[in-house]
């Protein structure tokens, strides 16, 4: 009778284990008080969590406190925050780098020794893998995007991030983009089969202490998983002083692809202010949100809390070395790709007043939106004003300024012709805009009408001029159904010379 007692006890316990649905915070220790540090025992229940594949569920109603401890709470399970609070605390941080929580794989990164070479928009590397991944590929012997201006630098070594399947075939809606004659470093970061999804959950930090120009704070949510959707999240900053470190962004995509950020609202941060490079003042980029080496990341439906149009903050979004980004259905105060974008996509969005900064490759598409910046896009002078490749405005609306006395522009940029960036540097080959309102009715003296191009460089007027490096000049414009509030022409440039040979159809 005993042995049966017995048995049947040991099988009601790997019943109940069997049948748990998901481990709890309070499990393991936390007290939800808005008070009790429970960092710790949010560590340990996602590491209960990762070890057994069960999801986590953050308990209704409580208030999990964090302080500035430098641990992580990795997650490789669905998690549910719920309507679950958290607090966390960057008065006092121990190491301003470490994410709160890290959104990891289980599966193994691997250096691959084997691939000496790359070339640019190659098909197929030659090799074998367990798993379809995302190889990024670095050559610390080549110096790219070296930045001009106030934030001047020596460059970046040449990165790429691309998708192979287990051949070794590349996602060629991604391509390679560089020649790689020595590749330092070559890893493979393998991509799960199956969907992990994290939502819920309402944070707020209270802002950092630290000093302007300091190392950014991360304190957030990393991507560090391919197949991953946020959904639902919701972040706010307080405390915020009149001076502070930036922040990288609270949720932090890295080295994956297939990640959607949806239905979430996100916060943008004060600017501060800092000496930069060249030994001047400069405003301090601080993000929200933030994606660097990943492809095919979405964002949709997602909303800022703060006002988009408020000078005092600075934009919220911004991308490093990544591919295939795209922008649906979103209150965004900036879209910003500092090293490069190959391939992005606005639809059915609205910026605010830092408006569109891009340089980069291949297809940039707006469509369905309204831009409130002080010019339609501008691709970034820092790093050469160069997008190789096409662009395509369809049906948006375009509100300089938000109705502040302003000039027109359509694309602005800067190119002296003298600094080496690393790399040629482009204006896009093709321009398409069919569908796009300007409403161009508070602007200044004098004003003639709204320009397809700033003036880029006005050394460039007219023969005599040299480029020690030479742009290369948009081919064609192509423009339908365009509407101008203010009744003036449509203007090429005030530089006209240097865009002399640009084709301007109008159908």
């Amino acid at each position: 009778m005993k042995y049966i007692f017995y048995l049947s006890l040991v099988v009601l316990l790997f019943t109940c284990i069997e049948k748990k649905q998901y481990i709890s915070y309070s499990e393991f220790g936390a007290a939800g008080d808005g008070i009790t540090d429970d960092f710790d025992a949010i560590i340990k229940a996602h590491d209960a969590a990762n070890k057994t594949g069960i999801p986590v569920k953050a308990n209704s109603g409580a208030t999990y406190y964090i302080g500035g401890a430098d641990k992580t709470a990795q997650i490789q399970t669905d998690t549910d925050w719920g309507d679950a609070k958290f607090i966390i605390d960057d008065k006092h941080v121990e190491n301003s780098r470490r994410n709160i929580f890290s959104v990891e794989t289980k599966l193994p990164v691997s250096e691959i020794k084997t691939v000496k070479t790359l070339k640019k928009n190659q098909i197929k590397l030659d090799l074998s893998l367990e798993y379809a991944s995302v190889m990024i590929a670095t050559d610390t012997f080549t110096m790219r995007y070296i930045r001009e201006g106030l934030n001047q630098n020596k460059g970046t070594p040449q990165i790429d991030v691309f998708v192979v399947d287990k051949n070794g075939n590349v996602d060629l809606k991604a391509p390679i983009i560089w020649d790689y004659n020595n590749i330092s470093r070559l890893t493979a970061y393998p991509i799960d089969d199956e969907q992990l999804t994290i939502k819920g959950g309402y944070f707020t930090t209270i802002a950092n202490q630290g000093k302007p120009g300091a190392t950014y704070y991360a304190r957030g949510i990393g991507i560090r998983r391919s197949k991953v959707v946020i959904d639902k999240v919701y972040h706010i900053i307080t405390n915020e002083l009149d001076q502070g470190s930036p922040y990288e962004g609270f949720i932090n995509i890295a080295r994956c692809t297939e990640v959607t950020v949806q239905n979430c609202k996100l916060s943008g941060h004060k600017v501060y202010w800092a000496i930069g490079s060249a030994n001047v003042p400069v405003k301090q980029g601080t993000y929200d949100t933030n994606v660097s080496s990943s492809t095919n990341v979405t964002y949709k439906n997602c909303k800022q809390v703060n006002d988009i149009h408020d000078k005092n903050l600075w934009g919220i979004f911004t991308s490093n070395y990544s591919k295939n980004l795209t922008l649906n259905n979103v209150e965004f105060s900036r879209f910003d790709a500092h090293m490069g974008v190959s391939n992005a996509t606005i639809k059915n969005s609205i910026i605010g007043h830092q408006g569109i900064n891009i340089i980069g490759s291949g297809i940039f598409l707006m469509e369905n939106s309204k831009v409130f910046g002080w010019n339609f896009m501008n691709l970034r002078e820092d790093y050469g004003s160069t997008f190789e490749g096409e662009i395509i405005i369809r049906n948006c609306e375009y509100n300089p300024l938000n109705g502040e006395k302003s000039d027109v522009f359509l694309i602005t940029g800067s190119y002296s012709g003298m600094h080496d960036f690393g790399y040629k540097c482009f204006l896009p080959r093709k321009i398409t805009i069919d569908g796009l309102i300007i409403n161009d009715n508070n602007t200044i003296e004098r004003y003639q009408g709204p320009k397809i191009f700033a003036c880029f460089n006005p050394l460039y007027n007219n023969d005599s001029f040299v480029e020690k490096y030479p742009y290369t000049i948009t081919e064609e414009v192509i423009i339908s159904n365009l509407t101008i509030k203010s009744g003036k022409p449509l203007i090429v440039s005030n530089n006209p010379f240097m865009f002399r040979n640009v084709q301007i159809t109008k159908l």
